[in-house]
């Protein structure tokens, strides 16, 4: 079985020579992704999905989200500080698809069960009409600054129902291209698009 595709963040470096320069921590955490990504037993958004969308129909949501999830968790430290990269890609193919959709930045404040602010943070997410998509949320738990007590399902449906978290869009200012949305992912999204999604129910 070949070895699954990984992406270093560094532009000089390869994932192995990244990862050697990460602390101990980071590293075991690395290694924990790179196991669970060889077993094949990564979280998907479809799992946790707040589903009220009236766009595609529910397969053709969840089979898109996590197909764009499996392509950006190809970053070696996986995908929970990779919204921008998830929104970026995500857009390219909602726009390949037909639809009006721009990917955003703005913050997130994420919040308890009694409203009380958790934590804060620079975040992107993808616009369509009155819809909002949030589908990243449930990598959330991986990123080593984020606190503990901090989760969020991934959330697609009209943006004044998300749940349990602030999104505040910073105006006019849509998601620059990737280098490795462009150049990487998003020829294999399209590939998959035209070959595989129409047969999604």
């Amino acid at each position: 079985m070949p070895k699954k595709r990984e992406i270093s963040p560094a532009l000089n470096a390869s994932a192995d020579e990244y990862v050697s320069l990460l602390a101990p921590p980071l590293q075991g955490l690395i290694s924990r992704i790179r196991a669970q990504k060889e077993s094949d037993s990564r979280t998907r958004p479809s799992t946790s999905l707040i589903d009220k969308s009236v766009m595609l129909t529910p397969g053709k949501r969840a089979a898109l989200l996590d197909k764009v999830a499996e392509l950006v968790d190809e970053n070696v430290g996986g995908r929970s500080d990779m919204c921008l990269q998830f929104a970026g890609l995500l857009n390219l193919g909602l726009r390949h698809l037909g639809f009006n959709s721009f990917a955003v930045t703005g913050t997130a404040t994420y919040l308890s069960a009694k409203s009380k602010r958790i934590h804060t943070w620079k975040h992107a997410w993808v616009r369509v009409g009155r819809e909002l998509i949030d589908g990243n949320t449930d990598s959330i738990v991986e990123n080593p600054v984020v606190p503990g007590g901090v989760s969020a399902a991934p959330y697609w449906g009209p943006i004044q129902d998300i749940p349990a978290q602030r999104l505040h869009e910073q105006d006019g200012f849509q998601v620059d291209d990737d280098p490795d949305v462009r150049g990487v992912w998003w020829p294999d999204l399209k590939d998959w698009l035209e070959k595989d999604f129409t047969g999604i129910d």
